[in-house]
């Protein structure tokens, strides 16, 4: 793991004055720690889109760090997981909006 704490904006983002953050997930203190910008949409569709996006470019990033990386698996794999977690959750989310 990299020894850099924070990711950089990617470069549309720096160059687009209307971008904004939308996400943004941690590991600490053994466990996810999430922000992020509710109200964006009024229809839930629209996260169901965002967290399919995030799928394929889990798996572009990591078949770039992986060359012999077969896609297809590894996002198999990773919608095993995020199904057996929709079914089943080891935790519940809890917070508080923040203005």
């Amino acid at each position: 793991m990299s020894a850099q704490k924070f990711l950089d904006p990617p470069p549309a983002a720096t160059r687009d004055h209307a971008s904004f953050e939308l996400l943004r997930v941690w590991i600490a203190e053994q466990g996810q720690h999430v922000s992020l910008r509710s109200g964006t949409w009024e229809d839930p569709f629209a996260w169901g889109i965002v967290l399919a996006d995030l799928a394929r470019h889990i798996v572009l990033a990591e078949s770039m760090q992986k060359k012999d990386l077969d896609q297809d698996a590894f996002l198999e794999r990773l919608l095993e997981g995020f199904q057996a977690e929709i079914d089943s959750p080891t935790d519940e989310p809890e917070g508080e909006l923040a203005q």
